[in-house]
């Protein structure tokens, strides 16, 4: 597994618990770490191998609860935090991004108000007119989001 495998599976989980609603702090640490993982100049999967967890935790914004993520992961191909979130929060919500105008915070309302988590929710949501309850949904970003929706059935 490489480093830009192993960044792109926690920046998922950030985005993930980001449209659930989870705690930002721990957001924005998955984000960090990825963003490091990502630009580590030695594959994580050696440093795990050869130095383990401790070794693991010499990349800047990798601690404990991460670095044993990412031995569980090279291990496993997964993790359970991972199979955990994606198992109460379909992993098809993060489908909704794809979607022109719908950012994070979009697509967080979606999920948490209206229950959308993927894209044919999505499809039957803008059909019946429901971007007009969305805050922050204006109407020019309704139209965007609804012709983007077109496009793609």
């Amino acid at each position: 597994m490489t480093n830009e495998e192993i960044a792109r599976r926690f920046e998922r989980l950030a985005l993930l618990m980001e449209i659930r609603g989870d705690d930002r702090f721990r957001v924005r640490s998955y984000r960090n770490a990825a963003e490091m993982i990502e630009t580590w100049p030695t594959p994580v999967a050696a440093i795990a191998r050869e130095e383990g967890v401790k070794g693991l935790q010499t990349i800047p914004g990798v601690g404990k609860a991460i670095s044993g993520k990412i031995v569980e992961m090279l291990e496993r191909g997964t993790f359970e935090a991972w199979e955990r979130l994606t198992a109460e929060t379909p992993e098809t919500v993060l489908d909704l991004l794809t979607v022109e105008g719908v950012g994070a915070k979009t697509a967080a309302a979606l999920y948490q108000q209206f229950k959308i988590s993927s894209l044919a929710d999505l499809r039957q949501f803008v059909e019946g007119g429901g971007l007009e309850l969305v805050d922050g949904v204006g109407e020019k970003t309704a139209e965007r989001i609804a012709a983007s929706v077109r496009r793609m059935t």
